[in-house]
């Protein structure tokens, strides 16, 4: 009996950027779509991901945070051994670096993705 391929969650919110499905697939991947951070946090509560690929969405009206990324991050961070790749504009360079400094771990790609930075984030 084989193992299980292991499980890559996709966080599309926006999806302004290729669809990467064929890759985490050609990687071996077992994908898990969403698309809202809502959606996504309740699927980590129940199952342990090998990768989580996300969008960073500056949301400046945010009171306590800046994005819905913290509350992915801190959900995954407890666990460990989850590989975070997240994508961004470098618009708001400056916001994801200091989510960094909360959440240190994850690989940021900005727009426009290559896909082969992609594949090495997720080897």
């Amino acid at each position: 009996m084989s193992e299980p391929s292991p499980l890559l969650i996709s966080v599309v919110e926006l999806g302004d950027y290729p669809n990467f499905s064929p890759l985490y697939q050609r990687l071996g991947y077992q994908l898990e779509s969403v698309n809202t951070g809502r959606r996504a946090i309740s699927l980590l509560k129940k199952r342990q991901p090998q990768a989580v690929v996300t969008e960073f969405n500056y949301q400046f009206s945010f009171r306590d945070r800046t994005s819905n990324l913290e509350s992915i991050l801190a959900v995954i961070q407890p666990s460990g051994g989850t590989r975070i790749v997240v994508f961004y504009d470098k618009a708001v360079q400056e916001q994801l670096d200091q989510v960094a400094v909360r959440f240190p771990g994850f690989i940021a790609l900005s727009y426009p993705v290559d896909e082969a930075a992609l594949e090495a984030a997720l080897r």
